[in-house]
């Protein structure tokens, strides 16, 4: 059975040494002291190794079943989820008026890799309320609030997102389910959902939908779309569960991974539902869970690659297969660990690199969300939501990459279920997929992102790194491994942004065919201004004659793989972007 280890010395480098999150000035950080912090994560840890992990083959060998029109998940999944209900967890960001404990948005996102990578499928259920009780938060009035977040907080209740119908997934303009408005200001919710995580369960004793639909006068497309919360049981004005909601659960979709996660069909036939934000604005208070759950995937991409990562690593140090082309390094045996090949270290370390790297980006990233909510800071905001796509479409793409390699490490034995490596690929792949498929965070992110506020978030970001180059330029342990790379893929990324604009405009096709190519572009120089970060960081700490020495000389020669052997990928993307769209729309419809 696959074993995991909360990182928490990483995590700890990160928001003390590398973020120095006590300095920041943003309110809820000054708290967060180095026990302080490790205590929590510790806990998670323990959680996390000890109860969440071990139940996760458990789900996906059972998966979930629907029997009567109740969903049952997994054995020991009740249990677990009780636990974490009784450790205050789902609460652990969220305000303190409905139950929790108001931590800032990084030490959840920090709890929550550890989740993700010991049992996805199984976090997915706090996750997607998590998510839910934030748009109810963004949007609801303070009646809704009163009424539903409590117990969401607690998970005593837990929430979906209904988007995806049968006929449409990213064209939510095309959505058929309506909202008939009743005398009482209530509305008839009908129509069919479908993908809907978490749809259903036995492990709250209600479940909120909140459901996008059209109600009467609100035009074609998007515009005319609101957002309702039906509740799969009915909830009097004292909070009391009571009768059953015209809501049920059509089937449990088979799928490829996540297998501990009941993604439903749901059928909703005239159920009560109630409008929450503006009449025909739905999409508005939608995307506030959108752009939480997207940072959310964007972290499941790196977590299940840190999973598979330690057991590939593991794997590696104990599998004895042939010799060291240098000499034998495993005399009294009869070969030597995989770990001595020069072909499997190249995969650990693109591995252990990209999780590294992206742990970095995302904590960044949660640090810049706390900014905007806790100070207001607006180009944090616009950041922000410029790396949005990149963070969950890039992170993704190379995450399962990096499951897929972790698994190549044990060759064939990682082509058989009971080692486990599978199930790692497997549950990776669906964050590629869901939450806005990969294509289309790329087209956000260059059909609406780099032009969002006059182009300012993105000259921002150019100016944030160029500036780190030249505050750092005299500093020659940086230099040539970090600054100069760093600086070539910057220039590499501007280069695409001019391409872009100079030909967007005349033949939109030549920037919409290089836009993949543009968000891992942009993803790689992320990652390598997070690891200029980090190497700085630890260089620090090495000249400050940290009792640590070994863990900051590691960081550093691991960065230096980054920026040696992945980063210049930069290029590589760069010339596919300039060879413009000729190539990829030459031939006609029907010569495929």
């Amino acid at each position: 059975m696959p074993r995991y280890t909360a990182p928490v010395k990483d995590m700890q480098f990160l928001l003390h040494d590398v973020l120095k999150a006590t300095e920041t000035g943003i309110p809820g950080y000054a708290e967060l002291e180095r026990d302080f912090t490790a205590a929590i994560l510790d806990e998670a840890g323990k959680l996390a190794e000890s109860v969440l992990a071990p139940l996760n083959s458990v789900g996906d060998t059972e998966g979930c079943r629907l029997e009567n029109g109740i969903v049952y998940t997994p054995t020991g999944f009740k249990e677990a989820f009780e636990q974490i209900k009784d450790g205050g967890w789902n609460g652990l960001d969220l305000p303190e008026e409905y139950g929790g404990q108001n931590l800032p948005y990084v030490i959840g996102t920090a709890v929550g890799e550890v989740f993700v990578s010991s049992n996805m499928a199984f976090n997915m259920y706090q996750g997607l309320t998590h998510g839910a009780i934030n748009a109810i938060l963004a949007a609801g009035t303070e009646e809704q609030k009163a009424k539903w977040l409590p117990k969401m907080v607690s998970l005593d209740w837990t929430g979906t997102m209904n988007l995806t119908e049968p006929h449409c997934g990213t064209d939510l303009g095309l959505i058929r389910t309506k909202a008939e408005p009743q005398d009482d200001g209530s509305y008839k919710i009908t129509g069919q959902k479908i993908f809907i995580s978490a749809g259903d369960h036995d492990m709250s004793e209600n479940v909120i939908h909140l459901v996008l639909a059209k109600a009467p006068g609100g035009g074609e497309g998007t515009k005319g779309i609101s957002l309702f919360i039906v509740p799969k049981f009915m909830v009097d004005d004292e909070g009391k569960i009571g009768a059953r909601n015209a809501v049920s659960v059509g089937k449990i979709e088979e799928k490829m991974g996540i297998h501990g996660n009941a993604t439903c069909v749901m059928n909703y036939d005239g159920a009560t539902g109630y409008l929450i934000g503006e009449l025909h604005k739905g999409m508005k208070a939608m995307f506030v869970m959108m752009n939480e759950a997207r940072l959310g995937v964007g972290l499941q991409g790196y977590a299940q690659a840190e999973a598979a990562y330690q057991n590939a690593l593991d794997y590696a140090r104990d599998r004895l297969q042939g010799r060291a082309v240098t000499g034998a390094e495993n005399p009294g045996g009869n070969a030597d660990p995989l770990i001595v090949h020069p072909d499997i270290r190249r995969m650990l370390m693109d591995q252990k690199s990209f999780v590294e790297g992206a742990r970095a980006f995302t904590f960044w990233g949660a640090h810049l969300i706390d900014r905007g909510h806790r100070l207001g800071d607006k180009e944090a905001e616009g950041l922000i939501s410029l790396l949005t796509p990149v963070i969950k479409g890039f992170q993704t793409d190379i995450g399962f990459a990096m499951t897929v390699e972790a698994q190549q490490v044990y060759g064939g034995h990682g082509y058989i279920e009971e080692q486990g490596m599978s199930q790692f690929a497997r549950d990776a792949r669906i964050a590629m997929i869901y939450e806005g498929a990969n294509g289309v965070q790329a087209l956000d992110l260059v059909g609406r992102k780099l032009a969002a506020e006059g182009g300012k978030p993105a000259m921002a970001f150019f100016e944030m790194v160029k500036s780190f180059i030249k505050e750092n330029e005299g500093n020659e342990a940086l230099k040539a491994p970090f600054l100069e790379p760093l600086k070539a893929a910057s220039k590499d990324l501007q280069a695409a942004m001019m391409f872009f604009m100079q030909q967007g405009m005349k033949n939109p096709n030549a920037a919409l065919a290089g836009s993949s190519d543009f968000m891992h572009l942009f993803g790689h120089v992320c990652l390598g201004y997070m690891w200029a970060l980090m190497a700085k960081a630890s260089s620090e700490a090495l000249a400050a004659g940290s009792a640590d020495a070994t863990f900051h000389e590691t960081k550093i020669k691991t960065g230096r793989y980054y920026m040696a052997r992945r980063l210049p990928a930069t290029g590589m993307h760069l010339a596919r972007i300039l060879s413009g769209a000729e190539p990829v729309m030459a031939l006609e419809a029907e010569a495929f």
